[in-house]
């Protein structure tokens, strides 16, 4: 009789939990259900592609519907200690590479490894609120159902589902010395490349350079200029980091998003929380109403834009966006 009572609360207190939507970590069955978001995907007609059609008896210029909408790319994680993914399913993936951190350092001098509290303070000093990340990027398993789903009204993804773009650990001496990108204008330069702004009053950090410490009092925040950096690295080609880049290769009628940049609002990325809040929603930084995690780890969704058309003949000759026009 007892058992039978006790079911039901269990079960009343797991529906609660995944509706209010707080957890500790995410699993791949959870980020499928996340992606069905009408507020993140974005969907809208935004404009016409002209194509020639030509054939043995003429040619003749066909029209077709130009789409604009966003794709879920990567899980970006920002996590304290080796091992601690928030995604489950590639929790044991990242303790892997977080193992190897050691050995890839090499007992360089003065680069220690390792996780912990996020909190560093020097003896007989104020707290620094120096904090310490590994960020891990990987495929968001419903990239290519969002991407492609429709052919012709939705667009195919550059990414690969599950795909590891950046793990910390395997790049490791850059993500723990900031070297050399210490030494570049945009970490030099006050105010360069800054989530916010100083002059602002709400500065969350600095993008550079793109290592795992942040001085920032509260963990979402540093968590989030952790995942920014992440997308900023693994969107373009040519760092100087160990990674996988995520671009896509423009193409006739196929537009794949700009890298991840700063304080541009929704132009070419959004973020939708998934650990230690599921939210199904997507925002840009700064955002408000994030939770702060117990345990210190987080994961966000990146979402990127495309647009694409169908192709109607053998030559794109150009397109036509309600608010602007884009050539060839």
């Amino acid at each position: 009789m007892s058992m039978t009572l006790f079911r039901p609360r269990r079960l009343a207190l797991a529906t609660l939990i995944a509706c209010t939507g707080t957890l500790a970590s995410v699993n791949t069955a959870s980020l499928l259900a996340s992606a069905a978001s009408p507020d993140c995907i974005s969907w809208r007609v935004s404009g016409i592609c002209y194509w020639l059609f030509c054939t043995p008896f003429g040619c003749s210029v066909k029209t077709s519907v130009k789409v604009t909408h966003f794709i879920p790319q990567a899980v970006v994680s920002a996590y304290l200690s080796p091992g601690e993914n928030p995604w489950t399913e590639m929790s044991a993936a990242s303790a892997t590479a977080d193992g190897m951190e050691s050995a890839l350092l090499g007992g360089a001098a003065g680069v220690e490894t390792g996780g912990g509290r996020q909190e560093m303070k020097a003896p007989g000093m104020r707290r620094q609120n120096l904090h310490f990340y590994y960020g891990d990027a990987y495929g968001h398993p419903a990239t290519k159902i969002i991407g492609g789903m429709v052919p012709g009204y939705s667009c195919d993804s550059a990414a690969t589902p599950f795909m590891p773009y950046f793990a910390s650990a395997l790049d490791a001496l850059a993500w723990r010395t900031g070297m050399p990108e210490s030494l570049y204008p945009e970490a030099l330069i006050p105010g360069s490349r800054e989530i916010v702004s100083t002059l602002s009053g709400n500065m969350w950090g600095n993008v550079y350079p793109r290592s795992g410490f942040v001085t920032q009092t509260d963990s979402y925040k540093s968590a989030a200029v952790v995942v920014q950096r992440v997308a900023d690295i693994i969107t373009r080609q040519g760092q100087l980091h160990v990674y996988g880049p995520l671009t896509g290769q423009r193409s006739p009628g196929y537009w794949p998003p700009e890298p991840v940049q700063e304080n541009t609002g929704t132009k070419n990325h959004k973020w939708q929380r998934l650990s230690p809040q599921l939210s199904q929603r997507c925002a840009v930084f700064p955002d408000s109403g994030g939770l702060v995690a117990q345990n210190g780890n987080y994961a966000w969704a990146l979402w990127q834009p495309y647009s694409c058309c169908k192709r109607r003949g053998q030559t794109f000759l150009y397109s036509i966006d309600f608010s602007e026009a884009h050539k060839p």
